[in-house]
């Protein structure tokens, strides 16, 4: 959602991204899940070294409604002959303890490791996220959590990526950590997401944004609003076979050496959107 045409639009509540923030409100959907998963057919596709990422399986909890995204006063306003912008960075205790169940409870079925991010060194605010969720450790004792400062994690990521299985984080910091994390699997093209309210229900969607600049050209990667449907099957609707359906087909086609442009490698044979999506689809007939 977005694009160049739309960035000199000083009334912010009239950009197109104040539509997407509004649906996440509007329909509670606090609970951002954002996997950061490397198809062993792509290690080389990543700007880092193939035994650095190779198995790497990462899921970023990213609170969804509540930060400096949301938080209020906000604007820009004239002080002292010259305009100043501010920000309101917010959380309460229920919101920090509804995104920590959910993280804790995703990390009980994965590795049962938590990283939980913060700036706790010079935010009061994350001084509190931290507090919460040391509150909540107890209740999941098979869990380890840990903590790290945003700076060190974004280093972290980096540096030895697979110290990582589940992440939890606000807003903003999980808004920057996820798109750096992308980036580890080859392509921001490659990854899905989930937005969930807390019955369950969903929107899910790519990471990845609008694409302007390649749009109507052929060339977008389709597979992660493909892999999107997979987590809308597993997460909303508890259709876990056929969200393994997709995904395997996913990696049937990545075994066959198929590309879009923006995973591409030598000895690949590089496709367009359609033909990429279509070869999905055959993959997933034939399971």
């Amino acid at each position: 959602m977005g694009g160049p045409k739309w960035d000199k639009i000083e009334d912010l509540s009239k950009r197109p991204e104040k539509g997407l923030l509004g649906l996440r409100k509007n329909l509670g959907l606090f609970g951002n899940l954002r996997p950061a998963m490397l198809y062993p057919q792509l290690a080389s596709a990543s700007s880092l070294k193939p035994e650095l990422v190779a198995g790497l399986d990462i899921m970023i909890v990213r609170e969804l409604t509540g930060g400096i995204y949301f938080g209020q006063p906000r604007g820009i306003e004239e002080r002292n002959g010259e305009r100043v912008g501010f920000n309101t960075y917010i959380y309460s205790e229920s919101e920090i303890e509804r995104i920590g169940r959910v993280a804790f409870e995703m990390a009980q079925k994965r590795g049962k490791k938590l990283c939980s991010v913060d700036k706790a060194n010079v935010l009061e605010v994350t001084i509190l996220w931290r507090e919460v969720m040391e509150r909540l450790a107890p209740e999941y004792p098979d869990v380890e959590l840990s903590h790290m400062y945003v700076d060190n994690a974004a280093m972290q990521l980096v540096r030895a990526p697979k110290q990582f299985d589940v992440v939890v984080t606000g807003n903003m910091f999980g808004d920057i950590l996820s798109d750096a994390a992308a980036m580890l699997t080859g392509s921001i093209g490659m990854l899905p997401s989930a937005s969930l309210n807390e019955s369950g229900q969903g929107m899910y969607e790519p990471c990845h944004g609008s694409a302007p600049d390649i749009a109507g050209q052929n060339v977008a990667n389709p597979l992660a609003m493909m892999l999107s449907v997979a987590m809308m099957l597993r997460y909303s609707l508890n259709e876990n076979a056929m969200a393994e359906r997709i995904e395997n087909a996913v990696g049937s086609v990545l075994d066959g050496g198929l590309r879009t442009a923006d995973i591409a490698s030598k000895g690949m044979q590089t496709i367009g959107t359609d033909a990429m999506g279509d070869a999905v689809l055959a993959a997933f007939a034939k399971q």
